[in-house]
């Protein structure tokens, strides 16, 4: 269907009461309508325990808001997608170095969205199961059950994907909500409310324009409470493709976020040079991106960590987070805690023992070092 929105209701020629639903969009003949929530699918919505709606006020009554609020979320009848400021938009916009270098655009939005995205994560996007390869923000998978399927082989191939987030568009999260059996209608409206655009006057520390670009088309905003679901979501079929490959090969697949892991044994290294180009097309091909420089072949002789974790014989915890650990906890017995929180995480003592527990579960032996001097920590200090 080819529609253009309405651009107002004079326009028209039409009275609001004459139209399918509210925002209803404007067909190609004069003075007709496009209806496009009746294309749902409410048995499959049914299967999977989704909440089911149709139409924008289907939605502002689920979401138990005015429609008129739910539109200016979404940002309907604006002349642009992006806002001019920070303070026109609905997300708090800073920068963050990345290790690798350049920088990576942190959106977070502001309480009323957050609300609303808050329940959509929730009542919504935890209901739909990802692929059984993703291991990222999945409930009951971790970095622990991402690096198991690799222990113990004799190569691991590691691949990072470029502006993971970024690189998921509008119009894929309409497509995911349409494959849960959502309206198109209602799967416009939802993905209006989890993606976004960087505002105009958004400048990157660096000055360049190309720090930039991978925002200004609405895309999943890194730091929304709905974007890590849909970014596994966004990668099924990926990852469908990328565990067929693997198993041609004899070898394993994971993804935790934007990290993809193989492994497998000496098949799989001397078909390196063919299976990296067919594994390469069918992320380029996905409309993905892989960082070339983040390549990294491993073999058994060498130290194979995958998210933090040593895959070499035995899943274990590396000797690097170790130690940088200790050395925490040390300096938090020497000056006390407080000093050591640079990085103003509001329950510092909650997240050094969820630091300790994540190692206890790869090693008891150094995870009980660690409580051990946790234990000697002065809070009052």
């Amino acid at each position: 269907l080819r529609y253009r929105p309405v651009e107002s209701r004079a326009e028209a020629a039409i009275p609001v009461d004459g139209l399918p639903y509210r925002f209803a969009r404007l067909a190609t003949r004069p003075g007709q309508y496009w209806d496009l929530s009746r294309d749902g699918d409410p048995e499959q919505l049914g299967t999977l325990g989704l909440p089911e709606f149709h139409t924008p006020e289907q939605l502002a009554d689920w979401l138990q808001m005015p429609i008129g609020r739910l539109a200016w979320l979404t940002r309907r009848g604006t002349e642009t997608e992006r806002p001019e400021t920070e303070r026109d938009g609905h997300y708090f916009c800073r920068w963050m170095k990345k290790r690798s270098g350049g920088w990576r655009l942190i959106e977070t939005p502001k309480p009323l969205l957050k609300s609303v995205q808050q329940r959509i994560a929730r009542e919504i996007l935890q209901h739909i199961p990802p692929h059984e390869a993703a291991h990222g923000f999945v409930r009951g998978r971790s970095i622990v059950t991402n690096a198991r399927p690799h222990v113990g082989r004799r190569v691991v191939l590691k691949l990072d994907l470029e502006n993971f987030y970024a690189s998921v568009h509008f119009a894929r999260v309409v497509a995911i909500f349409r494959r849960v059996g959502y309206s198109r209608e209602a799967a416009i409206w939802l993905a209006r409310l989890t993606t976004s655009a960087a505002p105009w006057s958004l400048a990157a520390p660096d000055g360049s324009d190309d720090t930039v670009r991978p925002y200004t088309a609405r895309h999943l905003p890194q730091g929304a409470p709905t974007s890590p679901a849909l970014a596994n979501l966004s990668a099924f079929s990926l990852d469908v493709r990328l565990t067929g490959m693997a198993r041609c090969f004899g070898a394993a697949y994971t993804r935790y976020a934007d990290d993809l892991t193989f492994s497998g044994s000496q098949r799989l290294i001397r078909a390196l040079p063919t299976f990296l180009p067919l594994i390469t097309q069918i992320i380029q091909s996905e409309r993905f991106r892989v960082k070339k420089e983040k390549r990294k072949v491993l073999r058994n002789n060498q130290r194979q960590t995958i998210t933090g974790v040593v895959v070499n014989a035995h899943p274990n915890v590396s000797r690097v987070e170790f130690d940088r650990l200790k050395a925490l906890l040390t300096n938090c017995i020497r000056y006390g805690p407080s000093g050591q929180n640079r990085q103003h995480v509001p329950d510092f003592a909650a997240h050094l023992r969820g630091r300790i527990a994540h190692v206890m579960q790869l090693n008891a032996h150094r995870g009980a070092k660690l409580m051990a001097l946790y234990e000697r920590i002065d809070w009052d200090r």
